[in-house]
Parts: C-alpha cells; structure tokens; sequence
C-alpha cells in the first residue's frame, strides 16, 4: 500500500514526510525542494490490540506463562513482529509514503515538474494533500508572509490539474476508440478506457464510475466519438474520486487564524473526505527528541515521557518548548499526522489486519515466532486471498485455512475479519 503526499511547492510536504517516516530530507523554505519523489515507510498503531493480548491471556490461563512485571520493557507484549514493534500491545505496521515534488498550476501543460508529478502518483491508493492554513504562500509556493494562498483554492487547484491529466490521456485518440463501439459494441469501447488508463491504475470499475458519471451529467451527450470536453471532463473527475481520494492535512494549523480552514473542512466532508488540523514542523520535533533518545513518544501522540537521557540533557527552555508542542497537538482533534493516515488507510480504504501463522495451536511461525506478521489487506479478501498476500507460493498451493481461535476449517473463499489469525495449509 502507498499513500502519496502531495500539494503545491513550499506548504510542508517534506516535513511532513520527515516526521513520519523518521526519514531525513532536505528540508527548505523555497518551492522544488523536492525534486525526485522521496520514499519511505511510516509505522502506524494497528487501532486495535495486537492479538499477542489474547494470546497472553490464553497462556496465563494455561499456567504456561507467568503474569507481566512491571519493569516489562515491553509492558506485556510477547510476538515477535518480523517488521515493526509492538509495546503494550500496540502493534505498529508499516505503510509506504511517497513525498511527491509540488504541483504548481498547469502542471498537465509542463509547469513546474508537469506530467512527470502526476505519473509519480500513479502508484499510490491514496492521496494526502498537504494545504497550508496559515496563508503564508501563494499559489505557486512562494514565501508572502501573510495573505497567501486560499485553502479550498489550494485543493480546488490540485483537482483541476489531476482531472486535466486524466483528460489528456482520454483524449488522445478518443474518437478512434470510440468508433469501435459501432463495429464491436459497447464492451470494446470500456476496454480501450481501461487500456488507455492502464498506467495510471485503473480498472474496469473506476471506468464504469466514469461512463456513469457522463450518462448522468450530460444525458444528452449522444454517442462516444462526439463528446467534447464537457463529457470527458465529467468521466475523469468521476475516475479521479474512485482512483485517487484525497484526504487533507491542514498544515500550519498552529499559524493559523482559528477557523481558517472550516471552507475547506466543510467541502471535503460533502466530497467525503477527511480534513485534520496538523503541524508537521511540530510532529516532527517531537520524532527527533524521540529518535534521539530524549523523551519516550509513540507515534501519533501527542504526550511523552522525558527520558533518564533526556533528563540530564534538556534545557528548560527546551522542555517549555516541548511541552508547548504538545499541548497545541492535543488541542486538536483528530491526531494529526498519524490520526489522518490511520483515518485514510483503515477508514478510506477499509484495510483490516490479518495475522496469518503456520501454527494455529500456538500462533506461531515455522519458527516458532509469535504471530510475526500483521498484514494490512483490503476488505472482502479472502482465506485464499490472504496466502497470496503472503506469498505467491502459498496461494497458488492453497488446501484449505483454519480459523486460529475457534479450530474451524475455513474455505478459499471465506471472507477475513478484522483481527483474525488465520494458519494456511498449502502444497509445497
């Protein structure tokens, strides 16, 4: 899973990444800082208790583990997670970002990094537009100081130019493509969209929103090879929503005037999306005292812990920082950075954790590792679905999967619940 970052030059696109990934990049108060897409991954909380608790509790029960201390470094927690970590039962997975480089107006004409910013995206499930609140730029990036740019002309902006993209690629040879309609039927005609938006990650299913779109819009439009603009634009901003949704994160908030980004709030919840309060430069403090050994935060808090380190080695005026920091965090709702991905990946695009095993007695690996895995898949996968996500092997080998909890035999096709621990038998 990939979730792109993306908005205008200069508005913390890059801070922003920083502070989530723990990933150092150049970090600069003039547009194009970035210029190739910077990659990373992000380790979000699962939003519900590691399954390592329940398996806690089972051995307890059995006598076969002794109750946690309290100096547990880990404060109860007993898998053994092959990427990430888990501490008081908060299992941390990971997700990939990619910081794309700003998007000035008329990108699909050339501008700025032009098409070559919108072919960056094209990899991504989601989109978080980076907005600045605080109005310090204008619309290309550009420092102002004050009076900049507006929120909802930031986004309106964004979605303007990636709808010309989409555009773009439909018109070109449009009209020939349409024609096959008359010699092979409607069905050659989805399959040419389809294969013209390939590249961008389309499917039959954002293709279909988009002929829905034009059929409800321009009712009139009459047949394919005549539709201009209007029935082409009406078809990519309906491909857009399904194949990009885009979440705000309104950057800046703790330089903005209060309520200055309530507009765009309010027009991204009618277009159903999700809009948060957020200060990367202050998330992004916070990770490298953290990173530094300073003070204990976990990722998407808003409180910490000085360390016995960080004791001896903040100043006053640092720890007054820090704690200004946090209380700004926590005025807010929402969570910021961590809150909005976590809102993005397990509310936009409904991805539940699996914790597959080879062991459904113990929950354990081949290994013997505890529940190692926590996998991040798409609702409606299946058993058989699962082992693919696993590995390719285990899928096109799969017998049968059992349901770890209860002992029961699952088929290919049973549908995976949040949280299930799921043993896969297959040939080998």
């Amino acid at each position: 899973m990939r979730i792109g970052l993306v908005g205008k030059p200069n508005v913390g696109k890059s801070t922003t990444f920083s502070a989530m990934t723990e990933t150092p990049v150049d970090i600069a108060n003039y547009p194009f800082t970035t210029i190739e897409p910077n990659v990373g991954v992000a380790w979000l909380p699962l939003l519900s208790p590691c399954a390592c608790s329940e398996l806690r509790r089972r051995k307890e029960t059995a006598g076969r583990l002794e109750p946690t201390s309290d100096d547990d470094p880990r404060k109860g927690s007993i898998c053994t997670p092959n990427s990430g970590s888990c501490k008081a039962y908060r299992r941390l997975v990971p997700v990939t970002l990619v910081d794309v480089a700003g998007l000035v107006p008329g990108a699909h004409e050339g501008k700025g990094r032009g098409n070559q910013f919108l072919s960056d995206l094209a990899r991504c499930d989601a989109l978080i537009q980076v907005v600045d609140v605080s109005g310090s730029t204008d619309i290309e990036g550009n420092p102002v100081g004050s009076g900049g740019s507006d929120p909802i002309e930031e986004h309106r902006f964004l979605i303007e130019e990636m709808e010309a993209w989409i555009v773009g690629i439909l018109s070109t040879g449009w009209k020939r493509g349409a024609r096959k309609v008359q010699s092979e039927g409607d069905r050659a005609l989805m399959e040419y969209v389809v294969d013209q938006l390939t590249g961008i990650g389309a499917t039959e299913q954002h293709v279909s929103a988009g002929f829905n779109a034009v059929r409800s819009k321009h009712p009139d439009a009459g047949v394919p090879w005549s539709w201009g603009d209007s029935e082409l634009t009406a078809m990519a901003s309906a491909i857009r929503a399904e194949l990009f949704p885009i979440s705000i994160a309104a950057n800046k908030a703790d330089r903005a005037h209060s309520g200055s980004w309530t507009p765009l709030s309010e027009l991204i919840s009618r277009e159903g999306g999700i809009l948060l309060p957020t200060s990367a430069e202050a998330e992004l403090a916070l990770s490298r005292a953290s990173q530094a050994g300073l003070i204990e935060h976990s990722p998407g808090g808003s409180t910490f812990e000085i360390t016995p380190e960080g004791e001896g080695k903040l100043s006053q005026a640092q720890r007054k920082a820090l704690s200004s920091i946090a209380e700004s965090l926590d005025s807010w709702e929402g969570g910021g950075l961590f809150g909005l991905l976590s809102q993005v990946v397990f509310g936009t695009l409904n991805r539940r954790v699996a914790y597959p095993v080879q062991d459904e007695t113990h929950w354990v690996d081949g290994e013997g590792n505890m529940l190692p895995d926590a996998l991040l898949v798409p609702e409606g996968t299946t058993a058989k679905g699962l082992a693919y996500a696993v590995h390719t092997d285990l899928g096109d080998g799969f017998i049968r999967a059992v349901d770890a909890r209860s002992s029961r035999v699952i088929g290919a096709e049973h549908e995976i619940q949040n949280g299930d621990v799921i043993s896969i038998y297959a040939k080998t």
